[in-house]
């Protein structure tokens, strides 16, 4: 948490940090009993910013994020994961307290809170939550996701899904979008604006054994041009993440996921 005090600033990135490592069975899980209440997914309502967890920029394990100015406009794809009974009762980045059953979610760099619509793009499920905390400190997860929130897209037994992310505002009359379940994407290893770097790379990633890739020529409307390089078509997320712990040991960027 964010606070003046040196020993609770400590317990702040640790509760931050606590998604960063790897889950298994012994460690998270679903609920062991059900929810002693009804609740329903949040409305999207004028708030104001949270007096905790809206440091910017901020620091957890060697890595500096820089929150966005506005969620207006937000719009991402990507890996969502989920984080259950490990961390029931404990504190958010914002101090609230985490509840499982509850529709929340952890993100980076959105303003705290902020509601958004996370949209299953394997199977076309979406949900509302709202987000209260920070992380998934994670090189390929986007979103972090209660268990209620997990279990409305379908996705707490696989643990991830290919997802998409919309933040959404009381003036905007935004309806559920229609989405058809996907069945292959790609990662996006860099945009270029000279071609032969990207070609460059490319020999390189095939070096690697890296060889399914695709060079595309994209006209910016600033009026340039640039050349993104992809990874794929990939078919689960696994494959994601295998591919990306390599690229990051060959001492690339991140790279982010695109579909079409």
């Amino acid at each position: 948490m964010r606070i003046a005090s040196l020993i609770l600033a400590l317990l702040w990135l640790t509760a931050c940090s606590h998604r960063d490592t790897p889950r298994r069975p012994a460690q998270d899980g679903p609920p062991v009993t059900g929810p002693s209440r009804s609740y329903s997914e949040p409305q999207p309502i004028d708030e104001p910013p949270s007096r905790y967890g809206n440091k910017n920029p901020y620091t957890v394990l060697g890595h500096t994020y820089h929150l966005l100015p506005t969620a207006r406009g937000y719009s991402e794809t990507g890996i969502a994961s989920w984080y259950g009974n490990k961390f029931h009762g404990q504190l958010t980045s914002s101090r609230e307290v985490y509840d499982m059953h509850a529709f929340t979610a952890a993100h980076k760099t959105l303003p705290i809170p902020t509601v958004v619509r996370v949209t299953n793009l394997e199977n076309g499920r979406s949900v509302r939550v709202r987000v209260n905390d920070r992380g998934p400190f994670h090189d390929n997860r986007i979103i972090d996701l209660s268990w209620a929130a997990a279990r409305k897209l379908g996705m707490t037994r696989k643990g991830t899904a290919l997802v998409r992310v919309e933040a959404l505002f009381p003036d905007e009359k935004r309806q559920p979008p229609k989405v058809a379940s996907i069945d292959q994407f790609w990662l996006q290893v860099g945009a270029f604006s000279l071609k032969e770097n990207a070609r460059v790379l490319r020999k390189r990633l095939a070096a690697a054994g890296m060889k399914k890739t695709r060079l595309q020529k994209v006209k910016l409307s600033s009026g340039p041009s640039v050349y993104r390089l992809q990874l794929g078509p990939l078919r689960s997320v696994d494959e994601a993440d295998r591919l990306t712990r390599r690229l990051l040991d060959m001492g690339l960027e991140p790279p982010h996921i695109v579909t079409e």
